[in-house]
């Protein structure tokens, strides 16, 4: 094809092989593996998974088009190879899909995401994207060299810089390296996780009562016998609690009175409805796509979608676009072809969405049959005639008399005179 100007380098280059080596012991730079908590992980917590669900599947579910400049304008390039891998089957065993859906998970989780392309060598066309696994990468930022051993996918070896598609994350300390979100919002999901924890505590033992167990007889000291009594009291009666009892009596003179936990129990539930904002903010995703934002309106609904669409989803798409472009389309021909994902289908269950964007397109110009074509139906006779918004009459027939309404030089019709001389 002659589009891809580091495949001669690919095939020139000397595959260097490295020790074998569990995934999991590998080095990988530059990213921090998934927040672990206890015998749980970040992914246990319903916002985090809201989040990372939302984002990875709003990518997979857009087509991936390869586009090429005709005419001032961008069309799909006639490449069946590449529609089938970044739209059907990128690599064995793994559809489109479930790849995309990886690759944003790979970026939101690890803060890095790595693509191997292969090369057909009869052909010189692209015969394979491999994504590699979790921990299999090991990136020397001094020299621009990718170290892969992901045993899994078959690849292993050292790459250049310009033979690996890297996808990266937040990046601040230096612009080679990713950073997850989960690294930043650690100390949030840190509290969430507990709250979780503590809540299934609460839950257990159906509210443990807490409160003070004293002697109220006495204004001094209990002596050293009487103050171990009431510690087994207290022992006792907390057991007890704990194991689910509800009225227990109690021996003696000694006096329990119960804590009021309402004011520290409210306090508890605005925190956990602080740290679903706190995780939303980090991930940049409005409340209301987590369902934690109750006071919605059909305004406010709607002015999320445009945040979300336009601060959160399209700097990823970008992100993988502009990366896919640099790493598989040659320098000199980055101005012809370019990769890019269809954002029309983001409002393809919004019928009425659809319907008015289709609509405004007739009226600024486009013909019937491309605004068909984007409902995937079939062209119509006289549907290749630019309309305009006026009366959708055609721009050849602008300044010509309607259709049976002759017109006479003095401005006069044929049905006025006749009806003139109808009434003489």
């Amino acid at each position: 094809m002659g589009l891809f100007s580091h495949i001669l380098r690919y095939f020139k280059r000397e595959v260097k092989s490295t020790p074998s080596a569990s995934p999991a012991n590998a080095a990988r730079l530059g990213a921090t593996p998934l927040f672990v908590y206890g015998n749980g992980s970040a992914m246990s917590i319903a916002t985090v998974f809201r989040c990372v669900k939302l984002l990875s599947e709003s990518v997979a579910n857009l087509p991936m088009l390869y586009l090429k400049r005709r005419d001032g304008i961008f069309v799909e390039a006639d490449n069946h190879r590449l529609d089938y891998l970044l739209n059907v089957q990128p690599d064995d065993n793994i559809n489109a899909f479930d790849f995309w859906r990886q690759v944003a998970q790979e970026l939101i989780c690890e803060g890095n995401a790595y693509i191997v392309p292969f090369y057909n060598p009869a052909g010189m066309e692209l015969s394979r994207l491999a994504l590699c696994g979790r921990g299999t990468v090991t990136h020397d930022t001094l020299n621009d060299t990718y170290t892969v051993n992901d045993v899994n996918n078959g690849i292993t070896g050292t790459y250049d810089e310009s033979e690996i598609i890297h996808i990266k994350g937040l990046t601040l300390r230096d612009s080679k390296r990713g950073v997850s979100v989960l690294t930043y919002a650690r100390l949030t999901i840190d509290i969430a996780a507990t709250g979780d924890q503590e809540t299934q505590n609460r839950f257990a033992n159906g509210g443990n009562v807490r409160g003070i167990v004293s002697n109220g007889n006495s204004v001094r000291g209990f002596g050293e016998y009487q103050d171990q009594q009431l510690k087994n009291t207290a022992d006792d009666l907390n057991s007890r609690f704990s194991n689910g009892e509800r009225i227990v009596n109690l021996p003696g003179q000694v006096d329990f009175k119960q804590i009021s936990l309402s004011s520290t129990d409210m306090q508890f539930l605005e925190s956990r409805k602080f740290t679903v904002l706190e995780i939303c903010r980090f991930f940049s995703v409005p409340p209301t796509f987590v369902y934690a934002d109750t006071s919605n309106n059909y305004k406010s609904v709607e002015q999320a979608d445009v945040d979300f669409l336009s601060h959160t989803l399209n700097p990823m798409l970008r992100n993988i676009e502009v990366e896919l472009r640099r790493k598989l389309i040659a320098p000199a021909l980055a101005h012809k072809y370019i990769f890019q994902f269809d954002r029309r289908e983001l409002f393809a269950c919004d019928l009425n969405g659809m319907l008015s964007y289709r609509t405004k397109l007739l009226q600024i110009g486009a013909t019937v049959n491309e605004v068909r074509r984007m409902g995937n139906l079939p062209a119509v006779d006289g549907g290749d005639t630019a309309l305009v918004s006026a009366n959708l009459r055609g721009l050849g027939e602008l300044g010509q008399p309607a259709e049976g309404a002759a017109a006479e030089p003095d401005g006069t019709n044929n049905d006025n005179n006749t009806d003139s001389n109808a009434e003489e």
